[in-house]
């Protein structure tokens, strides 16, 4: 019996190492990165059809007219600390649902961070 306990606990304590969430690592974009050739196109065919993020529906307004405005005057981009900027985060999932709603996207993921850390210009 004495050596029947530590292997139970062991085998506890493997299950439940194992059973820890993992957050994927989102692959690094390392070329610069465009609002406008890069960023709005995912925006374009993930987030600001109708009924989601585009105009008069959920904010923040994703279409192309209004997505940079939106993203920066809503205080949705940190440059300071791109990793906790809200867009990200929520993309991420790290915020509640996963933005888009079909879940996480690693290469969109990855765009959208490069862009914030490249300044998150309106290019």
């Amino acid at each position: 019996m004495k050596v029947l306990l530590p292997i139970v606990a062991c085998l506890i304590l493997a299950g439940a190492a194992g059973c820890k969430y993992d957050i994927s690592i989102d692959p690094v974009v390392t070329g610069p990165v465009s609002f406008s050739a890069d960023i709005l196109p995912i925006f374009n065919s993930s987030c600001n059809m109708s009924g989601c993020h585009n105009t008069g529906g959920t904010v923040p307004d994703l279409t192309p007219a209004n997505a940079y405005t939106a993203l920066t005057n809503g205080n949705y981009i940190n440059t300071s600390s791109p990793a906790s900027s809200e867009l990200y985060l929520w993309m991420r999932g790290e915020k509640g649902l996963p933005m888009p709603l079909s879940g996480p996207n690693a290469e969109y993921n990855a765009m959208v961070l490069a862009w914030i850390n490249q300044g998150a210009l309106d290019n």
